[in-house]
């Protein structure tokens, strides 16, 4: 009976899930060992003919996963029991199953198997995303909506400014992804405490054939496993994107709070139900599950750095954390990505929610373009500030107008006319180099999609 939520179906895609499943590691393991056999028969350690049983018979249709636990259950050591379970099924050729190495060559190996078959899926779901969030950046680039700082009403801005700095965040993430991959992707042979001692004078050979035949990265040098500084990296890099998915998601949350009502994540209104006891609901449950699971991962990145030190050429203090948190992490953050795409790609704007919240201060918002206007026709700009602080105060608490308390008063008579004042206090004056910027950053990231043989 499934007890954590992973396993009982309730988070992840059946995509990583798969990458992480029991057999599919154990088939991983078995990966290893036919590549180690094979690469011993290359280089004459090893009968070419065992090497080509051992191939043959390195498969969770002959190596039972029932069978490796039945043995660990009698020994006590997981990776023995793979090695016996192999060679039962080998025959004579099965004497030389695992032959010069120690656990963590399988170990650490097959782990980077799995770990680089999770990364292409996150990095697909990046990709994904980051389009998603161009095409909003294009489409609403020029949708004047009021930026916020503290949660309160600053300058506007467009929604294309939001959606076009968090395409931004998404490109770097891609690109943190790119770049730690040759440092994650390692595989070792080397054997106990990492000096290739049981494997002969062809140990280089033997590490490198095999680790080509993976299609991964040798160690420069190595203990008895892979120092977890690489798997440190990995978990912070899943955490520092979870941590984005959650501003991303909170974001969408606050814009769709009753008082504001300008962003909403989608709602299935034909079945979906929002609250157990109040109908009229419409709770942002997607968003604040993408912010809770972020939580989750954050918390991974701390028995990750714990990994780090470990006594003298190996202990096992890593093993044990390690079994949950690399495929804890790679699971919710796919999971994260894919629902967070879905409200994306379905996300409801209203625009004209937007543009009625812009009155909402009564023009005091736009205080600043005011005051750069006074200062262009020759005020001092310390003074042009004071005075429109003095005017903004006025205005809201005598619950007037901006323009018509900016209006009445002399200096800004003197120095702006009433056609001046109103140009400075309409939003889609003072944008600045707003629908410029979105345009770059678009620019920028359709180039690097091409750049990673990617078409929108």
């Amino acid at each position: 009976m499934p007890i954590l939520p992973i396993d009982a179906g309730r988070y992840g895609t059946p995509e990583m899930l798969k990458v992480f499943e029991e057999e599919n590691y154990i088939q991983r393991m078995l990966d290893v060992e036919a590549a180690l056999a094979w690469a011993q028969s290359e280089v004459g350690e090893i009968p070419k003919e065992a090497a080509e049983k051992i191939m043959e018979m390195a498969s969770t249709k002959y190596v039972k996963v029932s069978r490796v636990k039945e043995i660990e259950k009698e020994i006590k050591h997981d990776v023995m029991a793979l090695v016996r379970a192999l060679s039962e099924v080998c025959g004579p050729s099965g004497a030389y199953v695992h032959l010069g190495i120690t656990s963590y060559d399988v170990v650490d190996t097959a782990r980077a198997l799995q770990i680089r078959d999770a990364l292409d899926i996150i990095e697909r779901r990046l990709n994904e995303l980051e389009l998603v969030l161009l095409n909003l950046a294009d489409k609403y680039k020029s949708t004047i909506m009021m930026g916020r700082t503290h949660g309160q009403h600053a300058l506007p801005i467009t929604f294309g400014l939001k959606m076009a700095v968090w395409m931004r965040e998404v490109s770097r993430h891609i690109q943190r992804l790119r770049d730690c991959r040759r440092r994650i992707l390692v595989g070792k042979i080397t054997g106990a405490v990492g000096t290739q001692a049981g494997l002969g004078q062809n140990a280089q050979k033997i590490q490198r054939l095999v680790m080509d035949r993976l299609g991964l990265q040798p160690p420069e040098v190595t203990t008895q496993i892979i120092q977890r500084d690489r798997h440190a990296e990995l978990i912070c890099l899943l955490a520092i994107i979870a941590s984005s998915l959650d501003k991303f998601a909170t974001e969408i949350r606050e814009l769709q709070r009753t008082e504001i009502a300008e962003v909403f994540e989608p709602f299935e209104r034909q079945k979906q139900v929002g609250s157990s006891t109040m109908p009229h609901k419409r709770n942002p449950e997607i968003c604040e599950r993408v912010c809770g699971l972020a939580k989750v991962v954050r918390s991974l990145v701390i028995p990750a750095l714990e990994n780090i030190p470990t006594w003298n050429e190996r202990d096992l203090t890593q093993s044990s954390a390690e079994r949950f948190i690399i495929p804890e992490a790679f699971i919710l953050v796919d999971y994260m990505l894919s629902l967070m795409i879905w409200v994306l790609s379905n996300l409801e704007v209203d625009e004209e929610r937007m543009r009625k919240n812009m009155e909402l201060t009564e023009g005091r918002a736009l205080s600043e373009a005011v005051m750069i206007a006074l200062v262009r026709k020759g005020m001092n700009r310390q003074d042009a500030h004071e005075l429109l602080r003095q005017l903004a105060i006025k205005s809201a608490i005598e619950k007037r107008h901006f323009k018509e308390i900016l209006l009445n008063n002399e200096t800004i008579r003197k120095f702006l006319s009433e056609e001046e004042v109103s140009e400075a206090l309409d939003p889609k004056n003072y944008l600045g180099t707003t629908i410029e910027q979105i345009e770059n950053a678009i620019k920028i990231t359709r180039l690097e999609r091409l750049e990673r043989g990617l078409k929108d």
